[in-house]
């Protein structure tokens, strides 16, 4: 871990040619003690690390201490800025080491193109925090050593024993045999087969982890694309699921998509309104998606769906048909 801090404080005083030690420290996320600590180090291990006194000063590198990477041109220098810029490693845990290794590229670049792609980088935003409606994207929060663990496992092919919280059910330890890693909107899931079936874990709701010696019982490779998309079309069309037929304005067509799980059938209406049939996880699911969408959209069938919206559109209406006391 501290030789990876050294090498990171070396590409940050390269980058930026002068930082303080409390710059440094909130960069590396250690405290100024520590950073002073790995300045001896690298002093006493040859790097022309000096310090400059003043209000201004700091630590910096001599001129010229620099390698470059020649083997990149301008498009792929931004390419990889561009990744860097993603998220999705977060799910991961490996978003610090993202940070890392996209410095060390950025200080590698040939000078010709490390201005221009930096800059370049910057007029690009890939999958911001919030849409245009301020609707935050759900990040799932793990913490580094479960997903750690479960990486190890992964890249390892060993078994994995974890701690798993399903959905209304109490956690419970289960040991898999783990295929692959794969993140949807930020949030991360585990592939992985239980004797012998296939088994999708939401990372978020591993509570514990810990790799064993034993190997997985899993093929030499896999093709995660399609694993998953195996995956979610059986999930799409399991369990208590409900098929709806309704009405919606176009200009609404994206809200309802993002909401079902599959759109089985579509088309125009003469008056410019689409006919859909789309599947729910179950009628709660169903019955919440047709209410978000107001009069924007029409429940078709079944029948049980237009009875609860027609109930609950008559509780709001009795609410506030009574005057307000006081």
């Amino acid at each position: 871990m501290r030789a990876d801090r050294l090498v990171s404080l070396v590409l940050l005083l390269r980058q930026h040619g002068r930082l303080s030690a409390a710059a440094l420290a909130r960069e590396l996320e250690v405290s100024t003690r520590t950073v002073l600590r790995d300045i001896e180090a690298l002093s006493a291990a040859g790097v022309p690390v000096y310090a400059e006194r003043g209000r201004h000063g700091g630590f910096a590198l001599l001129p010229g201490f620099r390698t470059e990477l020649t083997g990149l041109n301008h498009d792929e220098a931004l390419a990889l800025l561009i990744a860097g810029s993603r998220r999705g490693a977060q799910a991961f845990g490996l978003g610090s080491a993202l940070a890392s290794a996209m410095l060390k590229v950025v200080d590698a670049l040939p000078e010709s193109y490390r201005d221009t792609a930096a800059d370049a980088a910057q007029r690009l935003l890939i999958d911001p925090e919030t849409d245009l409606l301020s609707r935050r994207l759900v990040t799932d929060e793990v913490p580094d050593a479960v997903v750690a663990e479960v990486r190890r496992a992964v890249f390892a092919g060993h078994k994995l024993r974890i701690r798993y919280a399903a959905v209304g059910q109490a956690p419970e330890w289960r040991t898999v045999d783990p295929i692959g890693l794969v993140t949807v909107r930020e949030q991360g899931y585990l592939l992985a087969t239980r004797a012998g079936a296939d088994r999708t874990y939401r990372i978020s709701r591993i509570l514990d982890a810990e790799e064993l010696d034993e190997p997985a019982q899993r093929p030499d490779r896999v093709d995660l694309d399609q694993a998953w998309q195996e995956r979610s079309a059986r999930f799409r069309t399991g369990g208590d699921q409900v098929a709806v037929q309704v009405r919606v304005k176009s200009a609404r067509r994206e809200d309802l998509v993002g909401t079902a799980l599959a759109v089985l059938a579509e088309e125009t209406d003469a008056d410019g309104w689409l006919r859909m049939e789309v599947t729910f996880q179950d009628p709660r699911h169903a019955e919440w998606a047709l209410w978000q969408l107001a009069m924007s959209a029409e429940a078709l069938a079944p029948q049980w769906l237009r009875v609860a919206l027609r109930d609950r559109a008559a509780a709001i209406v009795a609410r506030y048909e009574a005057p307000v006391d006081g």
